[in-house]
Order: C-alpha cells, then sequence, then structure tokens
C-alpha cells in the first residue's frame, strides 16, 4: 500500500495600505490644523464603524443595505486619501451588483483587511504638514 503525504499551504495575506498622504496634506490645507484633525477622526470612526457594518450586513445576507454601507466606506476613503480601500470598497459594491458570492466572500475579507491597515496606516503618520 502506498503512502499518503498530506500538505497544507497556510496563506497569510498581506496588503499595504495604499495611502495618498496628498489628499490628507489639502484636507489640512483647506480646514486648518484643528478642523483637518476633527474631520480625518470623525472619518476614521465612521470607517471602522463600517467596516464592521459590512460584515454584519454580509453575515445576515443584507445585501442591499450592504451596498450602501460600502459605496459610503468608499466615498469616505476616498476623501481622506486610502486609495486602496476606496477602490476595494468599489470592487465589493460590484460583486454584490453581480450577484458573485466567491468573489464577494473573498472581496470582503479583503476589504476587511486593508481597512484595518490603512486606519493604522494614517495614525503612524507623523509628518502631516498643516
Amino acid at each position: 500500500m502506498g503512502r499518503v503525504v498530506e500538505q497544507v499551504a497556510v496563506l497569510s495575506p498581506s496588503e499595504k495600505a495604499g495611502l495618498n498622504p496628498e489628499r490628507l496634506e489639502g484636507l489640512y490645507q483647506r480646514l486648518g490644523a484643528q478642523e483637518g484633525e476633527d474631520v480625518l477622526c470623525r472619518a476614521m470612526e465612521e470607517l471602522a464603524y463600517r467596516l464592521g457594518q459590512a460584515d454584519r450586513f454580509y453575515e445576515t445576507t443584507d445585501f442591499a443595505e450592504m451596498r450602501k454601507c460600502t459605496h459610503t466606506l468608499g466615498a469616505i476613503a476616498d476623501q481622506i486619501g486610502m486609495s486602496a480601500l476606496t477602490r476595494i470598497s468599489a470592487d465589493v459594491v460590484q460583486c454584490i451588483d453581480d450577484g458573485d458570492a466567491v468573489a464577494l466572500a473573498a472581496t470582503l475579507a479583503r476589504m476587511a483587511r486593508v481597512g484595518e491597515r490603512s486606519l493604522y496606516a494614517v495614525w503612524d503618520l507623523q509628518d502631516i504638514p498643516v
């Protein structure tokens, strides 16, 4: 009898946040340091909330609300220069529109990963000119 060898590959997806620091610089220049900081903090809180909300809508299969939530998430991400998150949120919306359940699951997971990295990356930016 032959020997069966089983191998399991463990994938650890890792992606960069994909930030556009010029967008943040422009925000601070237009609004000033204090108002820029306030807008940035509110946007980040809203993004964190919407990332969780999109996942909850997915779990309850409320794709109409998930689509609205993800579309808004992309607009907020764009406002503060999270270019990768903006693109991926559009991909999630497209998967919903296409009715592609497999692609939706994968793209939603990617949006969560990149969203988390993006939120951390914005906080790590130290030299935002004001």
